[in-house]
Formats: structure tokens, C-alpha cells, sequence
């Protein structure tokens, strides 16, 4: 199993996109989710890197979050200004020397094992673009939750659960 997991890792990191559970045809997902708007982060099909509101407020960056995909770790270009601005914020604005930790989540619909993983995946997803950018990767930690805080009760709820949240340590 360990293995397995660790090959699902590699396979998320070098594609920035996760593989499906055996179980769940990627038809039957398309299926499933209807269509979102880039604008609609509280759509069935997105998720959220949530920046905590200290972030928020020492870098001067407004009520914005980054979105992923349904059953994906990448991040789409909507998001990448936020997540530049927070990059210049701890590089060279308030938070210079700060570090910054992301957790990873995911819906409770896939298997525990799956969505740690695909928790993990988004995290080092957000991390590697703050990398590309200038944050030094030794700078930021990142781990997975997985399913473990998910509140969320249907599509509208699960939108709430698949996030990277965020915070300065």
C-alpha cells in the first residue's frame, strides 16, 4: 500500500494532476459535476487555497482565493495573481523571513489513502508556484489532511472541503 501511495505521489507531482480511484471512471465524474464559472468559487466543481486573515491583512491582499478543479491539483491562471502578491509579501514586503505553512484538503468522496494524497498534491502544487516565483521552497511547509475536516454534506458543501489553506508560522 505504501508503495502504491508513493507512486500516486510521483504520478500527481509529475503531471500536476491526480489518477482517478480504480473505482471511479474519470466519464463518471464529468458526469457527475456540472459546469463552473472561473468566477464561482463557491461552484460544485472548484475548490479554494484559502489565505488566513492575518495574510491577508499584513499583505494587504483582499477577500481573494485561488481555485482548483474537481479532482485536480492544478491551479488555473485566475489564481496565479493572488498567490504572486503573496509571494512579493514574503519575500520583500511585511512578512520578509516569514515562514509559511500549507495544508492540503480534499472531499470526502474519494478513499482515505486517495484523498491524502490528492490533499498533499494540492499543497505541493501551490508550493512549487510560490517556488516558481521566488519564495524559497525551504520556506514553506507543506502536509495533507486529506478528508479528515470535511464538513461538506453535497456538491455545494464539498466545494468548501477541497482547499489549501494558507497561514504564516
Amino acid at each position: 500500500m505504501k508503495a502504491m501511495i508513493s507512486s500516486l505521489v510521483l504520478v500527481c507531482s509529475a503531471c500536476g494532476h491526480e489518477a482517478l480511484p480504480p473505482s471511479t471512471p474519470r466519464a463518471t465524474l464529468a458526469q457527475e459535476r456540472p459546469a463552473a464559472s472561473p468566477a464561482d468559487s463557491k461552484s460544485p466543481t472548484r475548490g479554494v487555497v484559502h489565505i488566513s486573515q492575518d495574510i491577508q491583512k499584513a499583505c494587504n491582499i483582499g477577500d481573494a482565493d485561488a481555485h482548483f478543479a474537481f479532482d485536480s491539483a492544478s491551479l488555473q491562471e485566475t489564481e496565479r495573481p493572488v498567490l504572486t502578491k503573496l509571494v512579493a509579501c514574503f519575500v520583500s514586503g511585511p512578512l520578509t523571513g516569514k515562514e509559511m505553512r500549507l495544508v492540503g484538503h480534499a472531499d470526502p468522496r474519494g478513499g482515505d489513502d486517495y484523498n491524502m494524497v490528492l490533499g498533499g498534491s494540492r499543497a505541493d502544487t501551490v508550493k512549487a508556484f510560490l517556488a516558481m516565483r521566488g519564495l524559497p521552497g525551504d520556506r514553506i511547509a507543506t502536509s495533507s489532511r486529506g478528508e479528515l475536516d470535511a464538513r461538506g454534506t453535497d456538491e455545494r458543501s464539498w466545494a468548501d472541503d477541497r482547499r489549501v489553506d494558507i497561514m504564516a508560522h
